[in-house]
C-alpha cells in the first residue's frame, strides 16, 4: 500500500478540520510569554515590598523616627544607674542636658552603688535631678517607700518616680494585677505624703495596658516608646534606649533619652 505525505493527508482533510499550526504556535508563545511577565511583575513587587519593609524595620530599630520627633520637644534628658559608671556631669550638661532620672532603690533593701555620686554631681552641674525606685513585686509597698525615704531624702529637684515594668521571669510568670495595684498605691500614697506631690510613674506599653490603664490617671505618667510615640497623655517620654554621650565610662555604652514639653512639670 502506498504511504500518503503529510501534504496530501492535509489535502484529504476537510479545510475547516485542519490545524492552523502557525496560529496555534504563536498563541501558545503568546500564552508563555504573558505567563513570563506575569511572575516578572510579582517577582518584582515582591522585591520592592521586601526593600521597603527592610528598610521601616532599619529605621525602626534603631530608632530613628522617635529621635527625630525627640529632638523637637524643648527639654532634654536621661535615666541612670550604675550600669554607665561613673559620669561626668559637666559633659551631660554641655551636650544639651537638661534633667535626669537617677535610679536610687529596688524593693525594699537594694541601694545602687553610684545614686549618691550621681545626684550630687547632676545638681553640682546645674542639672535639674530626681530619684527612682524600681518597684518590686515580691516586697510589700510600705517597706519599699520607707527604703525609698531612708535613702534618698530631700535629694534632687524633681518628682520622685517609682519604675513598674516586668523583670526577671515576670513576663512570662506575671503576679497578680489586684496585688500590683494595692502595693503600688500605698507607695505612692507614702511617697505623696513624705513629699508633699504626686510621685510620677515610669513604665512600659505592654505593662502599662495590662495592670496599670484606668487605676492611676490622677499620677503623672512617664511611659517608653522607643519605636513609636506613647499613646498616653504623658508627662515624660523614654524615646530611646540606644543614646551615646560623651562622659560616661560604665560597662553599658547606651543610656536611656528622655524628653518633657515642660520642665515645671516634673518640679518638685
Amino acid at each position: 500500500m502506498e504511504i500518503n505525505t503529510t501534504d496530501e493527508i492535509k489535502k484529504d482533510v476537510p479545510e475547516a478540520e485542519q490545524i492552523p499550526e502557525k496560529k496555534t504556535a504563536d498563541k501558545i508563545t503568546e500564552g508563555l510569554s504573558d505567563s513570563v511577565k506575569k511572575r516578572r511583575a510579582v517577582l518584582k513587587w515582591l522585591a520592592i515590598t521586601f526593600l521597603i519593609g527592610a528598610i521601616i524595620l532599619g529605621l525602626l530599630y534603631f530608632q530613628i523616627p522617635t529621635r527625630l520627633i525627640a529632638k523637637g520637644y524643648p527639654v532634654q534628658g536621661i535615666d541612670v544607674s550604675h550600669y554607665q559608671g561613673q559620669i561626668d556631669w559637666q559633659q551631660m550638661r554641655e551636650q544639651g542636658i537638661g534633667f535626669a532620672y537617677i535610679k536610687a532603690t529596688e524593693g525594699s533593701s537594694y541601694v545602687d552603688e553610684c545614686y549618691e555620686q550621681n545626684m550630687t554631681d547632676a545638681v553640682n552641674a546645674g542639672i535639674a535631678a530626681g530619684a527612682y525606685h524600681f518597684f518590686s513585686f515580691d516586697s510589700p509597698g510600705v517597706t519599699q517607700a520607707e527604703h525609698f525615704i531612708q535613702t534618698v531624702g530631700e535629694d534632687g529637684t524633681l518628682i520622685p518616680v517609682v519604675d513598674v515594668e516586668y523583670y526577671g521571669n515576670k513576663r512570662k510568670n506575671p503576679p497578680e494585677a489586684e496585688a500590683v495595684r494595692r502595693e503600688l498605691t500605698e507607695l505612692l500614697q507614702i511617697l505623696e505624703a513624705q513629699y508633699g506631690c504626686k510621685p510620677m510613674i515610669y513604665s512600659t506599653q505592654p505593662f502599662y495596658q495590662r495592670f496599670l490603664e484606668g487605676y492611676f490617671e490622677d499620677y503623672p505618667l512617664w511611659i517608653r516608646g522607643v519605636y513609636l510615640p506613647p499613646m498616653q497623655d504623658n508627662a515624660v517620654w523614654q524615646y530611646s534606649d540606644l543614646l551615646q554621650l560623651n562622659g560616661m565610662s560604665g560597662e553599658e555604652k547606651y543610656v536611656d533619652g528622655d524628653v518633657c514639653r515642660e520642665l515645671g512639670q516634673i518640679l518638685r
